[in-house]
């Protein structure tokens, strides 16, 4: 069946199709409108402005969406559509039009995770993954384990408990010069530097937690850039993003070690915007080789935000017979509707 995902919860308006069924897991189209060149003058995603630029760009690529993947509407089988969480504003924006697209044609409509879509993605660049599996979602705004017992059964068992971890590498991207999305570049300029150049705390929990706390070393490296300044001294870009980017993803890596042998899972999937990091792939192949653990990852351009993994998680939602009528509402909550 074709399925139409949406997604507005952020700064990227995105709709896709999607074949799924037995043996298909396949993207006939996924077109992402992004907003990056318009928030850059801001340094960051500013709500409202997200918010109208998904409405200027929605319909718009529905229509582009379904004639790169050569069907018409009548040919959908379903709408899946991201309601939470995320921004407020630019959520009801997505969830809006769904509504309105899904009733006026007596399609059925699926409420989507954001945090589960990110997962599904992993779907798409693996037709054969299958749950039960342990996955690591990391993005701007979220750093998070689950247990996923089933397509639609995520138990979390470790998070952030403030910054994600995309956010705090944006932030200090930014800082240092970075053009926004910082943390893109901060992955490239990692590899100039010296790790061990700066002192950090990391942003692994001690104790028995599977948790994270990213404000902390967010903070040490803004103290650290804010007294060289102070005292006229040069700074190395290079070396606070490589030992910035270090201690990052060694407490991912960490974490996700852990989880693996509590857990007794021998999948992970790494997922989510900063799932594209360089040097956090690279870390994750290396433990789980090491573990004997199968990686999986979806391809970079299905890391970011975009319709095809809210088609790919609508379409499990669907199976379950989990659809939503005209009262769906969007929630800027992890805990849902």
């Amino acid at each position: 069946m074709y399925i139409l995902g949406m997604e507005s919860s952020c700064d990227e308006t995105s709709a896709a199709v999607v074949e799924m069924g037995d043996g298909v897991r396949a993207i006939r189209s996924n077109i992402v409108a992004s907003q990056i060149d318009v928030h850059r003058l801001y340094g960051g995603v500013v709500p409202e402005i997200a918010s109208r630029a998904h409405i200027e760009a929605v319909s718009r690529i529905t229509y582009q969406a379904l004639e790169e993947a050569g069907i018409t509407v009548d040919q959908l089988g379903a709408v899946a559509v991201t309601a939470y969480p995320g921004l407020i504003g630019a959520l009801l924006v997505g969830v809006n039009f769904a509504k309105s697209l899904a009733y006026s044609r007596k399609l059925p409509l699926v409420a989507v995770n954001h945090i589960h879509a990110h997962v599904a993605a992993t779907y798409l660049s693996h037709p054969h993954l299958e749950p039960p599996f342990l996955a690591l979602v990391v993005s701007g705004g979220h750093t998070s384990i689950y247990r996923v017992e089933s397509y639609t059964d995520f138990t979390e068992i470790g998070s952030t408990r403030d910054d994600a971890a995309g956010e705090a590498f944006d932030k200090i991207g930014r800082v240092i010069g970075m053009p926004y999305p910082g943390g893109a570049a901060l992955d490239k300029l990692a590899y100039e530097g010296d790790p061990r150049a700066i002192a950090l705390p990391s942003p692994a929990l001690h104790g028995d937690t599977l948790d994270f706390s990213f404000s902390g070393i967010k903070t040490a490296a803004l103290n650290y850039l804010n007294s060289m300044e102070q005292k006229g001294l040069a700074i190395n870009p290079a070396d606070v993003a490589a030992s910035y980017t270090d201690q990052i993803v060694k407490a991912i890596v960490k974490k996700a070690e852990l989880a693996l042998e509590r857990t007794g899972m021998k999948t992970l999937v790494l997922s989510g915007g900063v799932a594209a990091n360089s040097h956090l792939r690279a870390a994750l192949q290396k433990m789980c080789a090491t573990r004997g653990v199968v990686l999986a990852m979806p391809e970079r351009g299905l890391c970011g935000d975009n319709g095809a993994m809210v088609a790919a998680a609508g379409y499990f939602e669907f199976l379950c017979g989990k659809f939503a009528d005209t009262s769906l509402n969007a929630s800027a909550s992890d805990d849902g509707l």
